[in-house]
């Protein structure tokens, strides 16, 4: 049911943003503030487990505490007439999924979009918050070029268990389980402990940032198939073509790539600081994003 023209609490809803694993997002004037925000319709199913939405109420006053430019902000969680919905900061723009339909993203620009999504992420694990869900679709970038993260920490306060995500309650893969593009887009981007159901640390959003960065740079997922079960089969054994990457990019970004992709959690970056430290410093150096014969 489309909840266009409807009015939840204070805020007039007056259209659609889109629709993803975790409900409906639409956007709506706050009738008391006087300003534009999105919001995220919480399905039903999630309003009749009274500890599932106590625990939501928590991770979202903890979500609700990052505070960064690159970071889309919460607003706060509410409820009215029996409908759950999350209060969002409205971002103008595309998201990055969006962008990459047109083809690649030239590298220096790529770089730059990459280095904002890096400090969002650092400042967001600074404070113990794991995105778990980030990938293109989740990423808007303004018209003036700033990147803002969407849906920050939301597939762990989503989840129906305890538990960190795994496949059983991942929000995107059980809930939207008729809308094949999105699952294909969450598995894509799913890091290899992500893929074989186990717990997950914030070693696992680089891995994600390592898929985001290769696809800006090709206009090409890192891992694609046909179905789910083939892209989680890739992600866990298959390697990465980095001969797909810019002639002439410079070693040291393919080498950065190639760490966050690392399957072995061991070899693979252990803090985005050190991520955002290697592009703070190719964008310092005009010789560090192209080399040429």
């Amino acid at each position: 049911m489309s909840m266009i023209g409807m009015t939840l609490g204070h805020y007039t809803v007056s259209s659609l943003i889109g629709r993803g694993g975790m409900g409906e997002v639409y956007q709506a004037k706050d009738q008391k503030l006087g300003r534009d925000v999105a919001i995220k319709v919480l399905p039903e199913e999630f309003a009749k487990d009274a500890a599932r939405v106590a625990r939501f109420q928590r991770e979202a006053k903890l979500l609700a505490s990052l505070n960064h430019p690159n970071i889309a902000a919460i607003y706060g969680l509410e409820e009215s007439g029996g409908t759950n919905f999350l209060v969002l900061e409205l971002v103008e723009g595309e998201t990055l999924a969006d962008q990459l339909k047109r083809g690649p993203v030239p590298v220096e620009e790529s770089l730059k979009l990459a280095l904002q999504i890096a400090e969002a992420l650092e400042a967001a694990h600074e404070k113990g918050v794991i995105h778990r869900d980030l990938k293109p679709a989740n990423i808007k970038v303004t018209p003036d070029g700033k990147v803002k993260v969407l849906d920050f920490g939301l597939a762990k306060a989503f989840a129906p268990g305890q538990t960190d995500l795994n496949l059983s309650n991942s929000p995107t893969l059980s809930q939207a389980a008729t809308m094949q593009g999105v699952i294909l887009g969450t598995a894509a981007y799913m890091s290899p402990e992500q893929a074989k159901g186990k717990s997950v640390d914030k070693r696992t959003d680089i891995w994600a940032f390592g898929c985001i960065l290769y696809e800006m740079l090709t206009a090409q997922a890192v891992f694609k198939a046909e179905d789910i079960s083939e892209i989680l089969a890739s992600v866990i054994k298959a390697e990465v073509n980095l001969d797909l990457l810019p002639t002439g990019i410079h070693p040291a970004l393919r080498h950065l790539i190639a760490r966050c992709l690392q399957k072995d959690l061991k070899k693979r970056y252990q803090d985005i600081g050190d991520v955002r430290y290697e592009l703070e410093q190719a964008l310092a150096d005009p010789a560090g994003i192209l080399i040429h014969p």
